[in-house]
């Protein structure tokens, strides 16, 4: 990379890094906090104020990322963060789980994903495009096993309101760094022709590439539903789950070497093939560890290790194909429509484990995400990704 696109790379990653740990600070202790507030005792509301912002976010994806496409990708990203942090601001200062739901929904509001991957595809080359992907989908992982460690010992000290507290501070310092560390958008941006979202659909492989996502987070979130189950099963206590988590998602990126290999050797399409299979088989293991009396600890660490390879070869390699399959003058709206099924698969994901997990048990929520990952794989299968541009 060139020293300008280390600066952009690094800047927006980070951007995504402080806006992803404040999400996720909150989501490991949400439902037990939630449930000291008025109207915390009802499970299934206290269920949508924590998935409210996934559908809110789904929602307003493709209009910011299609504003950003228009009016600027700066622009539109200040605007979005400044929504997330008044969201958390409200969360913060709410007395009731009413109060906690307008917080959850303005937070997903401020949905600024597509303009910030679509800014990183402006400022970066196709040849480099899939690792400053990485970055991202390396921050993302990162932040997430940052927060398990973290989240229980903030909630004991400064509670929920404290947390999204702190979430309000990262995303104001989110808009520092836009403002003065992230180099400035191409000037050509604002010259570009305007398109219309409905010209997507004449694009298969974006279409397949959608599905993926929408796909790939239904599954996380479903898994996660029962993976932590698992864990105390072995014998690990779930203040420590994170000593699985956090080598598992370290390690993972030093596997991640061989995505950049197979790019650079242009079997881009065997690399995306491969980390979906990946996903795939651990989904089969959970499935029969979760028949064991006492699963080996060992072997559930060892499939967390296999699926973040695959999970974040997949979010470096999905989000840098939509940037260069979609046309130029489309490419915030193409990012748009992928960060919206990325959202909703979030939402799914929660809403379809949860019920699996509670009326057919640990084994039949893995035969389904088994049966979602086989049909991506089906879909996928005659996709034919573009190559790099050549610089």
């Amino acid at each position: 990379m060139t020293p300008q696109e280390l600066r952009a790379s690094g800047s927006l990653a980070l951007i995504f890094a402080l806006r992803m740990l404040g999400l996720f600070l909150v989501l490991p202790v949400f439902a037990l906090e939630a449930a000291k507030y008025p109207g915390g005792d009802n499970a299934a509301l206290v269920g949508f104020a924590m998935g409210l912002y996934g559908l809110t976010q789904a929602l307003f994806q493709l209009p910011l990322g299609l504003a950003s496409d228009r009016i600027g990708r700066k622009r539109v990203i200040v605007a979005g963060l400044v929504v997330f942090a008044l969201g958390s601001l409200v969360a913060a200062m709410a007395e009731s789980l009413t109060g906690l739901m307008l917080g959850r929904a303005l937070q997903g509001a401020g949905a600024v994903s597509a303009a910030v991957t679509a800014l990183m595809a402006d400022l970066t080359r196709d040849s480099v495009r899939t690792k400053s992907m990485a970055l991202v989908g390396g921050s993302i992982g990162l932040m997430f096993a940052l927060a398990l460690v973290l989240s229980p010992l903030l909630a004991a000290w400064v509670g929920l309101s404290g947390i999204f507290g702190l979430t309000c501070a990262l995303a104001v310092t989110g808009i520092a760094v836009v403002l003065w560390v992230v180099p400035s958008e191409p000037a050509q941006q604002a010259n570009q022709p305007r398109g219309k979202p409905s010209e997507l659909l004449q694009h298969p492989d974006l279409l397949r590439l959608n599905a993926g996502v929408f796909v790939l987070h239904t599954v996380q979130m479903a898994m996660w539903v029962a993976v932590p189950a698992l864990l105390v099963k072995a014998g690990l206590d779930k203040s420590t789950h994170w000593q699985v988590y956090l080598p598992a998602v370290v390690l993972s990126f030093v596997a991640m070497g061989a995505l950049f290999s197979m790019e650079r050797k242009g079997k881009l399409r065997a690399a995306l093939l491969g980390a979906i299979a990946l996903v795939l088989l651990v989904q089969i293991g959970l499935g029969f560890v979760a028949q064991v009396a006492a699963p080996s600890l060992a072997l559930l660490g060892g499939l967390m290790f296999v699926f973040f390879v695959g999970f974040n070869a997949l979010e470096a390699s999905q989000p840098s194909l939509v940037s260069r399959m979609a046309p130029a003058h489309l490419r915030g709206a193409a990012l748009g429509a992928y960060n919206t099924l990325q959202s909703l698969g979030l939402f799914a994901g929660g809403f379809l484990g949860g019920a699996l997990f509670q009326w057919g048990g640990m084994t039949s929520l893995f035969v389904v995400t088994t049966l979602l990952m086989l049909l991506w794989l089906v879909v996928t299968w005659p996709l034919r990704p573009v190559g790099r541009a050549q610089h």
